[in-house]
């Protein structure tokens, strides 16, 4: 056992099955790969990354694409007492700039393709090296890797030692860069575990991209963590998935991977007999998505609600009501509470603001003691920013960020109630309410509106204008309805509403 170090892979260690010849991962190409093979593979990542000069605390920088091999490389970072740091394949030069500049790592490993752009913006940067790795698991890091001895005695590491770098969006401003400890990953995975009631008889569908909370640290840590396997899919594709549903016992995903199992007629309740449990998260699940797919499948899907610098805060039950809309209850050691403007708790069924407490709650920004300080109140909550409702029941709601609210004519309005108003219109798909600027108004409640395909020869602004103001107060009402093909979205399928208000800032100008 290894009570006596907190390193977080060391932990995953006591959770290895006695028969490390157990598969750990099998590929969509078939290949199957035992925990045998991962703990001797990370081993040589370890002795690599040590041998290239890196130190525990120093920071990896990783954008490359999902393999095996990015895998290894993430453990053996654990390992080696390095700070794991994964960016988005998405990211523009500029923003790549930033990130680099503010980590400062030792280390950044790329595709062969942004070799040369990461020379470039790392030239600045004291002792930073540069390996690639591709998509296929190839590339300079693995040259390197290859004759690196198959053993590695893990690096002792306490609680508080930071193990990864993630950085929020920035849609408000500079990035802030959160570091989560090797206790704050443990303490979540222990706990999504037993709640979700994993064991080493599953077998987890792990379709998500792991530069995110939601695919690297919940997903695979809960496998991690009891001894499970996993189906290891490059990215979401429909027929694989589909393939891969009759193999597996668990799926986690963002809501677009359900919607999209629901457009095909081939997935049904037989496809889902194998399966126990179906989870979703990362951005909000549709009503309308978590009744058709349990008429569907026969699974309710369990939602739930976390964030970068927290990891999971609340889930609905895996035995009891799992309610559409609903995040569900706090998980064991995570206190939550809504509070008014004034930190005071506000009555159920009231909206306010969500802050949340426990061992799986970051340790602050990096390099930013000030906004650490600022975003945490005096009795150590977390201001997750996020406008919340709790009901009689003890079931939380997300409303919508507070970055989202809209104050029309003095008074608040949440999109999540506007928009679930119109999500209820027969013909519509999805939409997205956001605020823009208005002369009079100071801002104005603007819909966006996707219809489905049968809804695009019915559904008219004024129809949907028709049905909001008879269910809704005037000051909530949309002064536009704006009929599109599609949101736009993040890797991670949340709607991109930054990029709705700038697109639309000048409608009332």
């Amino acid at each position: 056992m290894s009570d006596h170090n907190a390193n977080l892979y060391a932990r995953f260690s006591d959770h290895f099955p006695p028969d490390m010849g157990k598969t750990l991962l099998t590929t969509a190409q078939g290949t199957a790969i035992s925990y045998a093979q991962a703990h001797h593979e990370s081993a040589r990542f370890a002795t690599c990354l040590t041998g290239l000069g890196l130190k525990p605390g120093d920071r990896v920088t990783v954008q490359v694409e999902k393999s095996v091999e990015m895998l290894w490389l993430y453990l053996g970072c654990l390992r080696a007492g390095l700070v794991f740091h994964p960016l988005n394949t998405a990211y523009s030069p500029s923003e790549l700039a930033f990130f680099l500049g503010d980590a400062q790592p030792g280390l950044v490993v790329c595709t062969p393709e942004a070799e040369s752009l990461m020379g470039e913006l790392t030239a600045n940067l004291e002792s930073a090296k540069v390996l690639t790795l591709d998509a296929e698991g190839q590339g300079s890091l693995i040259k390197a890797v290859a004759s690196a001895p198959a053993s590695f005695d893990c690096v002792q590491s306490q609680a508080d030692d930071t193990a990864a770098l993630l950085y929020s969006s920035g849609t408000t401003g500079r990035p802030k860069g959160i570091m989560l400890s090797h206790g704050n990953l443990a303490s979540n995975a222990t706990t999504l575990v037993d709640f979700w009631g994993f064991t080493d008889r599953d077998v987890l569908l792990h379709a998500l991209p792991i530069f995110h909370v939601h695919g690297l640290f919940v997903a695979i840590s809960c496998v991690l963590m009891s001894g499970a396997s996993m189906r290891w899919l490059s990215g979401f594709n429909l027929d694989s998935v589909l393939a891969e549903l009759p193999r597996s016992t668990v799926m986690m995903g963002v809501p677009t991977y359900y919607t999209r199992l629901l457009g095909s007629d081939r997935f049904s309740r037989d496809l889902c007999t194998n399966m126990r449990l179906f989870i979703s998260g990362s951005a909000p699940l549709l009503a309308e998505t978590f009744h058709e797919f349990e008429q569907r499948s026969g699974h309710r899907i369990l939602e739930r609600y976390g964030m970068t610098e927290t990891g999971m805060n609340t889930s609905n039950p895996l035995h009891g009501e799992r309610r559409a809309g609903s995040v569900g209850f706090p998980l064991p050691d995570v206190s939550a509470r809504i509070v008014d403007d004034n930190g005071q708790t506000v009555p159920r069924g009231d909206v306010g603001n969500l802050q949340v407490k426990g061992p799986n709650v970051f340790k602050g920004y990096w390099r930013m003691p000030e906004k650490t300080a600022e975003d945490f109140t005096a009795d150590g909550f977390f201001n997750t920013g996020d406008k919340a409702m709790l009901d009689a029941d003890g079931y939380y709601s997300i409303v919508g960020r507070a970055k989202d609210m809209v104050i029309c004519g003095g008074l608040n309005v949440y999109p999540k109630e506007v928009e679930m108003v119109i999500d209820d219109i027969p013909g519509v798909l999805e939409s997205a309410v956001i605020g823009v600027p208005h002369p009079d108004f100071g801002e104005a409640v603007v819909a966006v509106v996707v219809a489905t395909t049968a809804g695009k020869s019915t559904l008219t602004e004024q129809s949907i204008s028709a049905v909001t103001k008879a269910q809704l107060a005037n000051f909530k009402n949309p002064k536009k309805v704006i009929l599109v093909d599609d949101l736009p979205r993040n890797t991670m399928g949340k709607v991109q509403k930054n990029i709705l208000r700038e697109k639309y800032k000048t409608l009332f100008s």
